[in-house]
């Protein structure tokens, strides 16, 4: 998958730089802003930050899961398909595998769905533009099993579980017109969007659809050059709800959803590194050498 000689322009990055762990490569989680990379980091061992001008900065670490270190890292992907679109290719063209996206949305559930809740993507609504110069419509974008098991591990460990919510997401490119109305067009989106809600779709946001649909692209890309955990990539999303039947909500609630994204999105991590490791170990076999037994 990494591309010889490819040189990323919005990321600071060499292939060097996103490998690790014995082959599978860094685990990656994806914000929408630098100040959450920052903070995801935090969190990290052995930060070292790769500035870009853009400010989509690059911070590698490791993360300790069980008696021993995950190598890490964590990069803003902006906001918008589009945006997320330039930085994951990248990155997968660097060699990375493993992506968590973490963010926040807005309800489409507001009865049992409500600001401050968590939500786990298991598949996205490809109402955007970007993925369609991709693949047809018909494609579905859809998680990677392994990162929706791992999530649901984590917010049992974490004791989220009542408030975290597995199910279909709905994917927009443009928060003012689908979401709130704005425009000429309002009434055809409000109905779209109270159909969305009918169909149970449980919350809206703005980049999963093209993070799946890409990391199933390079997936298949990838296995068809051998097998193993090497041989794959992965992809998942948490998000943070911050609105419900109001636009936005309040300080202390959107603290809430924040918080508890960040926290799970970093077990997360942990529950599918310590799985996937895990597995390695128990064969005692390198990764990359599974396909030679």
């Amino acid at each position: 998958m990494t591309t010889d000689g490819f040189v990323p322009h919005h990321i600071n990055a060499t292939p060097a730089d996103l490998a690790g762990n014995d082959g599978i490569g860094r685990y990656v989680i994806l914000p929408g802003s630098d100040g959450r990379a920052q903070r995801i980091a935090e969190s990290f061992e052995d930060v070292r930050v790769l500035p870009h001008p853009r400010c989509h900065n690059l911070y590698l670490g490791r993360l300790k899961v069980g008696d021993r270190f995950v190598d890490v890292a964590t990069v803003s992907t902006g906001m918008g398909c589009a945006s997320i679109d330039i930085i994951v290719n990248e990155l997968c063209q660097l060699g990375a595998k493993r992506f968590v996206r973490v963010g926040t949305a807005g309800s489409l559930q507001p009865a049992n769905i409500r600001a401050g809740s968590l939500v786990v993507a298991t598949a996205s609504v490809r109402d955007e533009a970007t993925s369609r110069r991709y693949v047809p419509i018909e494609v579905p974008a859809v998680a990677s099993l392994e990162v929706v098991l791992a999530a649901k591990r984590a917010a049992a460990a974490l004791g989220l579980a009542p408030s975290t919510h597995f199910g279909t997401v709905h994917c927009k490119d443009s928060l003012f017109a689908r979401e709130f109305g704005a425009g000429p067009l309002h009434e055809e989106n409000h109905a779209y969007m109270k159909v969305l809600s009918a169909s149970g779709v449980l919350a809206s946001e703005m980049e999963t659809a093209q993070l799946f649909i890409l990391a199933s692209l390079y997936n298949h890309q990838l296995r068809q050059q051998g097998e193993g955990h090497a041989h794959q990539v992965l992809a998942g999303a948490v998000l943070g709800v911050v609105g419900d039947d109001r636009p936005f909500a309040t300080p202390e609630e959107e603290r809430r959803a924040v918080d508890g994204s960040v926290e799970l999105v970093l077990e997360t991590v942990r529950q599918l590194a310590a799985e996937e490791l895990g597995a390695i170990a128990h064969h005692n076999v390198p990764i990359g050498q599974e396909a030679a037994r």
